[in-house]
């Protein structure tokens, strides 16, 4: 007799996007069971044109608890565990069918693709990288971002999640000792890429309350102050709160190598290199060379002064296939800096042609081709940057300088190289 499999989610106003979800798994599953927290919109309704059962599922700020509640009505011998905004591929349904067919396992382990709007983003301590189109709804989305998840699993009383957020099996797998395997179905997600910034911004607050009262419930969890610190660092945009928790990760953990990264890259954020630089290569030596490594460690190299060093770390991120525009367009302001400003000026050039949204990149370029000497290239850029709006010191700087050296008239082939282009072009490797 074949197995059964049951899908197994929680939803909250997801009408925009719950049947494209559930279309993507019906033909696959037995049985779809769905616990509403509270929705204003249609989701219960299109849930149940699936033939899905709905419960009312009461909202107690904890991930854990309210899937909990759904896992009790488990009925079928393996749960699938999907969101509103994900959905499968088909050869990933058929994939699932015959691991299930699994005697000894209880679990696998697979790949979540975050789907982003902005190819020099990342999500965690992976980069985002090229999306190769798998699946046509994510065609219109630059890149990805791969995590590792835990989605499908056998009906086992001991199996549950923990965690009132970033819930998670995966302990619970651990410490009962069950056999679980890696799987290669992908869990395609695309709520980073569609959510409106409004929107998501008040998930990452809601994220980051959240993981501080795990921490308070988790007081010694390596894991919670890891997750907090990553919403302090890239959420709140407190770099020296988020140290103070990543240093504690590496105490209560000193075999990790991700809280030993993010305590670099707070350190890199608040221009202390030479601590940054420590502590990277105690990331290096527990074996993260990812390309969230090499990044951080060019950017720290670059604020040092270092512009070989942080070159050749930006080079690096292209050799793992993770280049993004944000890191060639580090590396062309090495290139720069070392002397070459027309290669330089070139991968810049590039990175703005592949990424014209960020704004950021203008002012690299910009910059960059003020101090190459490439005078009307830089005021084409600097133009080009004001219709981003958002405009800070730098942007007046920046003005200021272009007018000086227009007044100057200096030649394309004379690098500019007086002190405050040097200090400008500086500002513009971000951390």
């Amino acid at each position: 007799m074949k197995p059964t499999l049951e899908l197994s989610m929680i939803v909250k106003d997801g009408a925009q996007v719950l049947a494209r979800c559930l279309r993507s798994v019906e033909p696959l599953v037995d049985r779809i069971v769905v616990g509403d927290t509270g929705s204003a919109d249609e989701s219960a309704a299109i849930a149940r044109s699936f033939g899905a059962e709905v419960i009312a599922v009461p909202w107690e700020d904890d991930f854990s608890r309210a899937r909990n509640c759904v896992l009790w009505h488990r009925k079928c011998d393996w749960i699938l565990v999907l969101d509103a905004d994900e959905m499968l591929d088909a050869s990933g349904g058929a994939q699932i069918r015959q691991l299930i067919e699994a005697q000894q396992l209880f679990a696998y382990h697979n790949p979540r693709w975050n789907y982003m709007r902005d190819a020099s983003t990342r999500l965690g301590f992976q980069a985002a990288r090229p999306n190769p189109i798998v699946l046509e709804e994510s065609r219109s989305y630059p890149a990805y971002v791969p995590l590792p998840t835990t989605r499908l699993f056998r009906n086992h009383p001991g199996i549950f999640y923990e965690g009132c957020v970033h819930e998670t099996v995966t302990r619970r797998l651990a410490t009962l000792g069950l056999a679980t395997a890696r799987a290669e179905f992908i869990v395609h997600h695309f709520g980073h890429a569609e959510d409106a910034d409004a929107e998501r911004q008040k998930k990452n607050n809601l994220y980051q309350a959240l993981g501080e009262m795990k921490l308070q419930a988790n007081a010694n969890d390596a894991q919670a102050y890891i997750e907090i610190g990553l919403a302090e660092l890239e959420n709140a945009r407190r770099p020296a709160v988020a140290l103070s928790h990543f240093e504690r990760a590496c105490e209560l953990s000193p075999q990790s190598a991700v809280a030993w990264l993010f305590a670099g890259a707070c350190l890199v954020r608040l221009m202390k290199l030479p601590e940054a630089l420590q502590r990277l290569d105690r990331a290096a030596k527990l074996g993260l060379r990812n390309a969230v490594f090499f990044q951080t460690l060019g950017d720290a190299h670059f604020h040092a002064g270092r512009h070989g060093e942080a070159r050749d770390a930006y080079a690096q991120v292209a050799a793992l296939g993770d280049a993004s525009p944000l890191s060639e367009a580090k590396r062309g302001a090495c290139e720069v800096y070392l002397g070459s400003a027309a290669e330089g000026i070139r991968r810049m050039q590039q990175a703005v042609a592949d990424a014209p949204q960020f704004a950021e990149l203008y002012d690299m370029l910009a910059a960059s081709a003020l101090l190459g000497g490439d005078i009307e290239l830089a005021a084409r850029t600097a133009e080009a940057r004001l219709r981003f709006g958002h405009l800070t010191d730098f942007h007046a700087q920046l003005a200021a300088l272009l007018q000086a050296q227009m007044k100057e008239q200096r030649p394309s082939e004379a690098p500019c190289e007086d002190r405050e282009t040097s200090k400008l072009a500086c500002q513009i490797s971000p951390s």
